[in-house]
């Protein structure tokens, strides 16, 4: 993994966490759709649970799948969370902090998990949201994974999807440059599987994939 920095909190600086929205929205072809479908996997998981507390992990930027859930269940309640505080900031410009306790009815990672380094900093976020979930909980996990040099025809495809939205040769590079900094994404669909079993989630589901990225509904086991 190649990273200036050991937090991998620190790539996400003002500017970053600024242009988050579109950039976002370029990087991965669905991104709406996949937090409006976490949205209805959750609320499918949770059936008639109007007021349910719902634990977001890696909130920041744009706050996307907080808007989803609140248009789909507006008795919803939320606890976001970022270890990005220009990210956090991004986020509460369209939120209301609310107070948190220990157990939460659901939980997303979304955007988080390939940016920690190593399966023990992972484990290590998976257990703590386990930590703060009511027994059987459904957790959403999203994010890239694959190593990115074991797909080459993915990650020109991602570079052509920059081209798709007008940048240049040299902006592409870097571009591909900055997303690649410091991310260390799982690097199979079972990888993820194991990651989740080892730090007490049951068998996953994938509900939405789009190149390197997937998505997937699991529960706290116990």
């Amino acid at each position: 993994m190649n990273s200036s920095s050991s937090n991998p909190a620190d790539k996400f600086d003002t500017s970053r966490a600024n242009e988050y929205a579109r950039q976002s929205r370029i990087a991965l072809a669905g991104y709406d759709a996949c937090q409006d479908l976490a949205a209805c996997m959750l609320a499918a998981s949770l059936g008639d649970a109007p007021s349910a507390k719902i634990l977001v992990v890696g909130a920041g930027g744009t706050a996307q799948e907080i808007i989803a859930m609140t248009n789909l269940e507006p008795g919803w309640r939320f606890m976001a969370v970022d270890p990005s505080q220009p990210m956090l900031d991004a986020a509460r410009q369209q939120l209301e902090d609310l107070a948190a306790d220990a157990s939460y009815d659901a939980a997303t990672l979304i955007g988080v998990l390939h940016h920690l380094e190593g399966d023990d900093a992972k484990d290590r976020m998976l257990r703590s949201i386990r930590a703060h979930l009511k027994p059987g909980a459904p957790l959403i996990v999203a994010g890239n994974h694959y190593a990115y040099a074991s797909q080459p025809l993915l990650l020109a495809a991602w570079g052509q999807r920059w081209r798709q939205h007008g940048a240049t040769p040299d902006e592409v590079k870097a571009k591909l440059g900055k997303i690649l900094q410091g991310a260390d994404p799982p690097h199979s669909e079972a990888a993820v599987q194991k990651l989740l079993h080892d730090a007490g989630f049951g068998d996953a589901i994938r509900f939405f994939s789009s190149l390197f990225w997937g998505a997937w509904l699991t529960c706290k086991v116990g």
